[in-house]
């Protein structure tokens, strides 16, 4: 059962807000300011793209708005539900319950099937399977014939699709996908890529991703460039060639 700080949001409210985040790591001489005063509001059914060279921020940016590290300062919405009100189980739960997650490396259960790797967030939640959406997420991503084989039988993209399946069996605000086409080729990358901007546009389903390639990045219907914590421009409409000049200028600090 949902507490009610993780009660579903209402319509209107944006999927995700972040209202002037500081993460600060250490002290003295050896401070890091992994970001530094960022605010951002991401509205449902986007598709929302984070970029920037190494050390800029991106993984902080992204575990501080999924809800799994608490920033220094500022204030994380997720719906309505501010995170750092919650206390630790309640975290937890509104984690699994309004949050996909897909990694680079799946991170699926060598031991489950298909299917039980899909639907492991609703019952890790004590919650049904709701059959109709779950045959809808598997249609979504082209698994329906795979239902019951193991991940080592399938290739790495098909991997990635099961992982995408589970992030939205739960009907999340928001998924969250870090470098999810790093590990694959070209070609299947385009088409997890494709299946991404499907869950938006399709399903209406909210995506922000942090990836290092203008390709990916292109897919996104806008891209947030980071340096040194701080926002240093967005892009709307992004083409990979636009996405790879603006990020030969980020200290240009220009938007």
């Amino acid at each position: 059962m949902r507490t009610e700080a993780t009660l579903q949001a209402p319509v209107g409210t944006p999927a995700l807000r972040m209202n002037g985040v500081s993460k600060v790591y250490g002290s003295g001489d050896g401070v890091v300011h992994a970001l530094r005063d960022v605010s951002i509001e991401l509205r449902r059914g986007t598709f929302t793209a984070v970029m920037g060279p190494s050390g800029s921020g991106k993984s902080t940016f992204l575990h501080c708005a999924a809800g799994l590290d608490k920033p220094t300062s500022g204030q994380v919405w997720l719906g309505d539900a501010e995170l750092s009100r919650l206390k630790e189980t309640q975290l937890t739960t509104l984690r699994r319950e309004r949050i996909g997650f897909v990694f680079q490396a799946y991170n699926l259960l060598t031991t489950l099937t298909v299917q039980q790797n899909i639907t492991l967030p609703l019952r890790l939640a004590g919650r049904r399977v709701d059959k109709a959406l779950l045959a809808e997420v598997v249609r979504a991503v082209g698994l329906s014939d795979r239902l019951n084989r193991l991940p080592s039988e399938l290739s790495g993209g098909q991997q990635q699709r099961v992982a995408i399946a589970r992030a939205l069996v739960t009907r999340p605000d928001a998924v969250f996908a870090d470098e999810p086409t790093g590990a694959l080729d070209t070609r299947t990358a385009r088409q997890v890529l494709e299946l991404l901007r499907h869950v938006v546009t399709g399903m209406g389903q909210t995506v922000l991703m942090v990836t290092h390639d203008p390709v990916a990045a292109s897919y996104a219907d806008s891209v947030v460039f980071l340096a040194d914590g701080q926002f240093a421009g967005e892009m709307h409409r992004p083409t990979p060639e636009r996405i790879a000049e603006r990020m030969t200028h980020l200290g240009d600090r220009a938007t």
